[in-house]
């Protein structure tokens, strides 16, 4: 079970491997801030608070947007946070603007 939260959604849904958490809420109509879909513009960033092991590595992309410090927070780019595993899982969208 992975729970979403968006800027006013909050929704549990389920893992679907292979799709990440951007694609997930936007699936389920959660409003999740994103613009381009690739790793770019960061509005899809979240902070992922449980189920971190479940999700692919972190990626070159995410590696280049995002400071040392926001990933060792638990902060991913939702585009790039891709489900590999079964589990719980817990991310709230935290876009910087």
């Amino acid at each position: 079970m992975i729970t979403l939260t968006g800027k006013t959604v909050t929704k549990d849904v389920e893992e679907e491997l292979g799709l990440s958490l951007l694609d997930l809420a936007m699936k389920h109509d959660i409003d999740w801030g994103f613009s381009c879909t690739r790793g770019t513009c960061a509005r899809c960033r979240c902070r992922v608070s449980e189920g971190m092991e479940l999700l692919n590595e972190v990626t070159d992309e995410e590696w280049n947007r995002l400071d040392e410090d926001e990933l060792n927070e638990g902060y991913r780019l939702g585009c790039q946070a891709v489900v590999k595993a079964s589990g719980i899982i817990q991310a709230v969208n935290k876009t910087y603007f």
